[in-house]
């Protein structure tokens, strides 16, 4: 398989994201650090050598398989989908904590559910084809983590200004926080390229977000990011009227 394949470059982000370090996946492979670089860097990696570093990774190939596929492009969910979790608030919540990574038992041990309830939800989940609930409560996503919510759908009808309204009633002065609000005259030309370096940002997020999963919830915190960009100009614009072309 070729060095940038999308399968690939989910397997490097998984090794970052758990603080691997290529001498310390040589060690554990019994290799040496210039053949495993080699091997990311050429993609020539055979089945079982896979396998191999999936065990040291803990995770499994439909795992690395999701991601892979995720850099494909953001999709929407459908509308029954959307008007699943749109219904119900707290079906809503479960599907965001399993969306990043949660377990069953965390979920259990970290918020006030019954283990009937939670599985109830999950089964939900599982009907509306968001999730593949199997043995031993395992869960796994069955659709891209960077999907897109339905422009006007059922679940931007439910939550959407109430998101807005909470994400924006911070100070932004925390240490993980930041808010600019910029405003300047640009050509066309810029204001696409700007659009276009925007989108690269919020698919890094969601890259950043699909290596992380592996990391434990407990070294993991919630991150929203706002990124928009449009012609626009403030209204106080309007006290000065412009003047008449000759």
């Amino acid at each position: 398989m070729p060095s940038r394949s999308p399968f690939v470059e989910a397997l490097k982000r998984s090794v970052r994201a758990k603080g691997i370090t290529y001498a310390g996946l040589a060690r554990e492979l019994r290799l040496s650090e210039a053949s495993v670089k080699r091997m990311f860097s050429r993609g020539s990696f055979t089945l079982a050598r896979i396998e191999e570093i999936l065990t040291v990774l803990d995770l499994d190939l439909q795992e690395i398989a999701r991601m892979s596929r995720a850099a494909g492009g953001p999709v929407e969910l459908t509308h029954e989908q959307e008007t699943g979790l749109a219904r119900d608030e707290r079906l809503m919540s479960v599907f965001w904590l399993v969306q990043n990574d949660w377990s069953f038992q965390e979920i259990l041990d970290a918020f006030s559910i019954t283990r009937a309830e939670l599985t109830a939800a999950f089964a939900r989940l599982d009907r509306l084809k968001l999730v593949q609930w199997g043995a031993g409560e395992r869960v796994r996503l069955c659709v891209p983590r960077d999907f897109r919510w339905r422009a006007g759908g059922p679940v931007k009808k439910a939550y959407g200004k109430r998101a807005m309204r909470e994400f924006l009633e911070a100070r932004f002065d925390a240490p993980l926080e930041l808010l600019r609000f910029e405003s300047r005259v640009l050509s066309p030309e810029s204001a696409a390229v700007l659009r276009r370096r925007l989108e690269r940002v919020v698919s890094e997020f969601s890259q950043f977000a699909e290596a992380d999963g592996t990391v434990p919830t407990g070294r993991r915190v919630g991150v929203a990011l706002l990124a928009a960009c449009r012609p626009w100009e403030f209204s106080v614009l309007n006290a000065l009227k412009p003047r008449r072309a000759a």
